[in-house]
């Protein structure tokens, strides 16, 4: 995937403020399974936010990128234990976001 200009990204981040994370990874750390749900996920809200609980081995900057590259999207910030990934949908009806996005280039 591409990289994003300064306005895409900032405008992600203020865009992902108000959305709650939809997954939490736990002490299984990264399964194919959970990728698969992200995958699903992100397909139709193209942009998603995910936890990593404090029983977990994983760290959230590798478990982003891991996920970033399994499904081929971006990772857009992580703080703290939270990180938020974007892809445009392939599916026109859930182009919401990535309309947006494609205009500020």
């Amino acid at each position: 995937m591409e990289k994003l200009s300064k306005a895409q990204s900032k405008y992600l981040r203020k865009e992902s403020h108000n959305h709650k994370p939809i997954f939490q990874m736990g002490k299984l750390g990264l399964t194919e399974v959970f990728i698969q749900q992200v995958d699903e996920a992100i397909e139709k809200r193209e942009l998603i936010k995910f936890n990593i609980l404090q029983n977990s081995s994983e760290t959230i900057q590798d478990a982003a990128e891991t996920i970033a590259e399994a499904i081929d999207a971006l990772v857009i910030q992580t703080v703290g234990n939270t990180a938020v990934l974007y892809r445009p949908s392939s599916r026109e009806k859930y182009q919401k976001i990535s309309q947006v996005v494609s205009k500020l280039a």
